[in-house]
């Protein structure tokens, strides 16, 4: 059999020689792996910042309420397993080679049977992405679990996870500027492609943050009759952020009012939350209730998001502007009685000008250690040295600015200033954050 590193390596290759597919293709696959099977109620969940979040307080709600529930998310951090799971336990090595020698045989007897039209191998193989959802569907067929959390991977309406005929409820988060060369130039054409997941009479869960996506995501769902659940700002109440969490108030059409805690200081999780507790409502499963929530909410964990991984060194998935506009609300709302340093790492193809002048004009941080991350799609070092120093130079600002060829010597030269009370955090890229959590458990072995 082949085993799970073989299976990741295959997989990493995928880009190379996949093509793109037509959600009919894929919905052709998901057929030979048996992946259609699953009988579990479907929750779809789409947006641009959030998602995994609202997968993982979904996840622990449902789990303290006695469900089984799978989970299918992206990107991973550390390994592709960790996109795949049942409860809070990720896919087996063992299993992950068994579904992937599955798959791999279903994409051989496509293609001999798409032989005949000469379609090419290019529109047989799926793509990287694609084949780790047929994996994923087709391991959840065998575990058959009450419900099954879907994120999608970019966009939703051409998204393959939106190939599935049936879903019981679909959840949309914050829509922001992301993949704009795919989805769209503005907020209304990336919440067209946001809304693209959504199913006549398959209710929808939002939230009114920005009005330009608030009227895209609202019409479209009057359109093809999906009832829409939107969380208005005056849902959102009391909100305290506190040393080490968040308790806030959340206004329901089923509970009233719910007083909630979340184990986590990042000012945007109070959304996500609402997002999921007003999902869980949707469902409208008896074993769901005020209790659990409560007690599921709680106990939530998401990797990489604000995640204290030692003390005073802080890892934040904030990729975009609207992730670097709610890191910086949490760096201000948080306690420090030291120095504030960020290590910061970014990918070519976000707006990382943007981003880059958000985190100058904040004058937040003492020193910002920037960093080239191991990826092929890594913004080079020297142009984050140019446009690093111009914003310095057009803001003004006091910051002292150091440039590293890795994360290690970029973290090495943090620590190194660090005292007791200060706080580094750790943002611009999961594949940094990815590649941090890696790099700490190296040296703490």
């Amino acid at each position: 059999m082949i085993t799970c590193q073989e299976a990741e390596e295959y997989i990493l290759s995928i880009p190379r020689f996949a093509g793109k597919h037509t959600l009919e293709d894929t919905r052709r696959l998901l057929a030979r792996v048996g992946g259609d099977q699953v009988k579990g109620r479907i929750i779809h969940i789409a947006g641009t910042n959030g998602k995994g979040s609202v997968c993982a307080y979904l996840r622990s709600v449902l789990l303290q309420s006695g469900c089984t529930v799978g989970v299918f998310t992206s990107p991973h951090l550390e390994t592709m397993r960790e996109r795949i799971c049942l409860g809070n336990e990720m896919i087996s090595s063992d299993d992950f080679g068994a579904i992937f020698e599955r798959v791999m045989q279903a994409v051989k007897e496509e293609k001999r049977f798409r032989e005949g039209s000469d379609p090419g191998e290019e529109r047989v193989h799926p793509s990287f992405f694609e084949f780790l959802f047929l994996m994923a569907m087709a391991w959840f067929s065998e575990k058959q679990p009450d419900y099954l959390i879907l994120e999608t991977g970019m966009g939703g309406r051409l998204d393959a996870t939106n190939c599935l005929a049936r879903k019981d409820l679909c959840v949309i988060t914050e829509i922001g500027y992301d993949h704009m060369q795919y989805l769209g130039n503005t907020l209304g054409e990336i919440a067209g492609e946001k809304a693209g997941i959504m199913r006549p009479e398959v209710p929808v869960v939002f939230i009114d943050k920005r009005s330009e996506s608030t009227e895209v995501l609202a019409d479209h769902a009057k359109k093809v009759k999906s009832p829409a659940i939107i969380i208005g700002k005056n849902n959102i109440l009391n909100v305290n952020i506190n040393h080490k969490s968040i308790d806030f108030s959340l206004y329901t059409g089923y509970y009233k009012y719910v007083n909630l805690l979340l184990e986590t200081t990042a000012a945007y999780q109070p959304e996500n939350a609402s997002l999921a507790v007003t999902a869980c409502e949707q469902l409208k499963d008896k074993r769901i209730s005020e209790d659990t929530i409560r007690v599921g909410l709680k106990a939530a964990k998401w990797p990489g998001r604000m995640e204290e991984i030692l003390p005073g060194i802080y890892l934040d998935g904030a990729h975009n502007e609207d992730g670097i506009e709610m890191l910086l609300a949490t760096v201000r709302n948080a306690e420090c009685k030291g120095k504030r340093f960020l290590l910061f790492g970014v990918l070519e193809d976000r707006r990382y000008e943007e981003m880059i002048g958000q985190i100058a004009e904040s004058a937040l941080f003492e020193e910002i250690a920037v960093t080239a991350i191991d990826e092929k799609r890594a913004l080079p070092l020297e142009k984050e040295r140019e446009v690093w120093g111009r914003y310095k130079e057009e803001t003004g600002s006091g910051f002292a600015l150091s440039f590293h060829e890795n994360a290690g010597l970029a973290y090495r030269h943090l620590l190194d200033k660090k005292q007791s009370k200060d706080v580094v955090y750790i943002a611009g890229s999961l594949y940094l954050i990815g590649q941090m959590k890696s790099f700490l458990r190296r040296i703490q072995a």
